[in-house]
C-alpha cells in the first residue's frame, strides 16, 4: 500500500480556487453548476442502490442511513450532502474551498439540515471514519492520486461503503466533456483536464492499492429523449461502489 503525502496536500490551489469562484452561483439549478444539478439525481439513484445492496436489511426504508455516519468528500455547496441527510445520515462535508463550506452551510441552514461542513483537506482534518464515504467528480482534479485514495480510504469505517463517481478517458470524453461541452457552456471553461481523468481499470487497481475492491459499477450515460441515465456504457463517466477487501 502507497502512503499518504505526508503534507496532507493532494489538491491543487488553483483547482480550489476555480472552484471557489462558482460557490455563490452552486444551487443556480441554471447556472454554471446546472450539469452538477442535472446529473446529481442519477447519481443519488446509484448511491441508493448501493446502500441497499451493503445494508439489505435497510432496503426500500425512507432513511436507510439512521444510525450511520456518512461523509462527502469534495462537498461543493452541498448537492449530495443534503439528500444524505434526508435519508438518515449524519452528515459531515469536507470541501478544499472554504467558500464552497460557506455556501453549503448557508443552504443547509435554510433547508433546516444539521450538516458539519469542514473547510481543508481530508487527510489534514481529524475527523474519524464513517460507515458511508462519498467522492463524486473529485478525483480528476486531484494531484497526488494514490495519496489522496489512502487518506479516502482512512476515512472508511470498517465494513463501510465508498461511492465514487469520475469521467473515464477515452477519446469519447476528450471531444465530448471537455471539447464540446466546454465550447457550449455546459461547464465552465477550465473545469477538466482530459490527461488527468482515470480509466475504470486505472481506479480499481489505485483502489486495490489501499485495500478496497470495486462492487458495482455503472455508466453515467446521456442520449436525446431520455438525458442523462445509468447505463452500461462507461465511456464519458462511471461511478462505482467499493469496500474493504
Amino acid at each position: 500500500m502507497r502512503k499518504a503525502n505526508p503534507s496532507n496536500v493532494t489538491i491543487r490551489p488553483e483547482e480550489a480556487d476555480f472552484f471557489a469562484k462558482l460557490a455563490r452561483d452552486w444551487w443556480n439549478p441554471r447556472g454554471p453548476m446546472a450539469s452538477l444539478h442535472e446529473v446529481n439525481p442519477v447519481r443519488l439513484a446509484f448511491i441508493r442502490e448501493a446502500i441497499d445492496a451493503h445494508w439489505p436489511a435497510a432496503r426500500g426504508a425512507m432513511r436507510p442511513l439512521a444510525g450511520k455516519a456518512a461523509l462527502d468528500i469534495g462537498c461543493g455547496a452541498g448537492l449530495v450532502c443534503e439528500p444524505l441527510a434526508r435519508l438518515g445520515a449524519n452528515v459531515t462535508g469536507v470541501d478544499a474551498a472554504a467558500e464552497n463550506v460557506a455556501a453549503a452551510s448557508q443552504h443547509a441552514e435554510a433547508m433546516g439540515l444539521d450538516i458539519r461542513y469542514m473547510a481543508g483537506e481530508v487527510g489534514a482534518l481529524d475527523i474519524g471514519q464513517f460507515d458511508l464515504v462519498t467522492c463524486l467528480e473529485v478525483i480528476e482534479h486531484v494531484a497526488d492520486k494514490p495519496a489522496f485514495l489512502a487518506e479516502v480510504a482512512a476515512r472508511l469505517a470498517p465494513g463501510g461503503l465508498l461511492v465514487m463517481s469520475t469521467p473515464n478517458r477515452t477519446a469519447a470524453s476528450r471531444v465530448l466533456l471537455v471539447g464540446v461541452a466546454e465550447a457550449v457552456g455546459y461547464v465552465p471553461k477550465g473545469t477538466h483536464r482530459w490527461e488527468d481523468f482515470l480509466t475504470p481499470d486505472e481506479l480499481a487497481v489505485l483502489l486495490g492499492d489501499v485495500g478496497l475492491e470495486v462492487t458495482a459499477q455503472r455508466g453515467i450515460a446521456w442520449r436525446p429523449g431520455r438525458g442523462l441515465h445509468l447505463s452500461d456504457d462507461l465511456s464519458l463517466n462511471y461511478i462505482l461502489s467499493a469496500k474493504r477487501v
